[in-house]
């Protein structure tokens, strides 16, 4: 029934996706027009989608549905396809992370690997496995989480180290677990790195990690580090000496993560290495020409009050695809393909036709703005067409957008033959997100609901 109902609605919608692509064209109307059919409107939006040149004219609205709504889908050469309302501002919710990847992109490389340094205030001694003295870690690593906490464990073991006999010190900027309080994450660590108070979850995670990574050997051993001091926040002491440093994932692997999550922590982490809010939105009105009116950004995840029009955010999507086309990467690298990889997507576009034929951000905020809810990515078509696309809606019920967006898309697939699944190799995640941030997250109604009502 479910499939019935929305092929019904996606019949509807096609006809106007069709009309209004006609029109955005430029197509001449004489005084008395006759009727089209609907197979001389999909003739015409197939000679159209070849031109080169870009859409002048609006076309009336696409779908009629209770809210605001914004959209615009492009083919890769910039031809529009579709598009309503390109210049009002929309609140993006959690689409404006693609913001904050293009600028942590650009601002660090896709090899990017954030350090966690490991330093040592005393001495080791190697006898007892003691370090008499505290034990001093420094980072920004957004991603650090308990399996990493058992992986330095490991590390200081290897260094002969099994009891720190001073202090646990974190600097202010080290956070574990997506928990912004560094003495609240000092205190994880400590639990995660000694195996008498290392939680079942740790343990799991730990385990879990290893196996992805196919390193059997790890888990013949248990690490142990104990601390029998305090846990403290501070600076590094001037007389400390470095034992290690612990790298994270590649920046494409944490950013694939997140999207995928749409894990707000990371996201406002990685905004605060690159200066935060006002620095991404900097950035894109400097390399991407943005009128500064066009955009507005709060926050680097997506939660609260942002402001974008349907136009730039196509800007935005489009240097983010071409960004990571110059390091032979593409959008499906970081980027949830709808119904395979874990997270946002994973239940919608799901039919064995649909399956892997979008690969996009989703966005949903259920108080903010009445309800902001949105979908920005690309799709594929049998005519072999890409189209990017971008569809934002406010002010009204999120799961009626989600439901909405859905069959936009459907569409404008099936008015260029139906999907086609980009070629896509699933990727293991190997950091152990989940829902990390979800309960806290869902208690404010700023969060990702699923489509189990679907």
């Amino acid at each position: 029934m479910r499939i019935r109902e929305r092929s019904i609605r996606a019949a509807v919608i096609v006809e106007s996706i069709l009309l209004a692509a006609v029109c955005s064209f430029g197509q001449q109307s004489a005084p008395t027009p006759e009727p089209l059919s609907p197979a001389t409107v999909r003739a015409q939006i197939q000679s159209a989608t070849t031109q080169d040149t870009k859409a002048s004219a609006q076309p009336e609205l696409i779908t009629q549905i209770h809210g605001l709504q914004g959209v615009l889908a492009e083919t890769l050469d910039g031809a529009t396809i579709a598009s309503q309302s390109v210049d009002d501002k929309f609140n993006p919710a959690s689409s404006i992370k693609l913001a904050t990847a293009l600028a942590a992109l650009k601002a660090f490389g896709p090899e990017h690997r954030f350090i966690t340094s490991v330093w040592a205030n005393g001495k080791i001694d190697q006898t007892t496995g003691t370090l008499t003295g505290d034990l001093i870690l420094a980072g920004t690593d957004p991603s650090f989480h308990n399996e990493h906490a058992v992986m330095l464990a490991r590390q200081l073991n290897e260094l002969g180290i099994r009891t720190v006999s001073g202090n646990l010190i974190v600097t202010p900027s080290f956070t574990m677990n997506f928990d912004w309080s560094a003495q609240r994450s000092g205190e994880q660590l400590r639990d995660t790195l000694d195996t008498m108070r290392r939680s079942t979850a740790a343990l799991q995670s730990w385990a879990d990690q290893r196996t992805l990574l196919g390193d059997a050997a790890s888990l013949r051993t248990v690490p142990s580090v104990a601390v029998l001091g305090e846990v403290q926040v501070g600076a590094t002491p001037p007389g400390a000496s470095a034992l290690l440093t612990h790298k994270s994932s590649k920046l494409v692997d944490i950013l694939k993560v997140l999207l995928c999550y749409s894990n707000n922590f990371m996201a406002e982490r990685i905004g605060d290495t690159i200066g935060g809010p006002q620095a991404v939105r900097a950035m894109l009105i400097d390399k991407l020409k943005l009128n500064p009116d066009e955009v507005f950004i709060s926050t680097t995840s997506g939660l609260g009050v942002n402001r974008v029009t349907p136009r730039a955010m196509m800007k935005i999507l489009s240097s983010l695809r071409d960004e990571l086309g110059q390091n032979r990467l593409s959008l499906s690298d970081i980027l949830p393909v709808a119904g395979i990889d874990p997270g946002t997507l994973e239940d919608r576009f799901t039919t064995e036709t649909e399956r892997g034929s979008v690969v996009a951000k989703t966005g949903t905020l259920a108080r903010s703005d009445g309800g902001a809810s949105s979908l920005v990515g690309q799709m594929q078509t049998r005519s072999g067409r890409i189209v990017l696309f971008v569809i934002l809606n406010q002010r009204g019920n999120v799961l009626s957008f989600r439901h909405n967006q859905d069959d936009i898309v459907a569409s404008i697939q099936n008015s260029l033959g139906g999907p086609a699944p980009f070629p896509y190799r699933p990727i293991t995640l190997a950091m152990r997100l989940a829902d990390s941030d979800f309960a806290s997250a869902k208690s404010r109604g700023e969060y990702e609901p699923r489509n189990e009502q679907r």
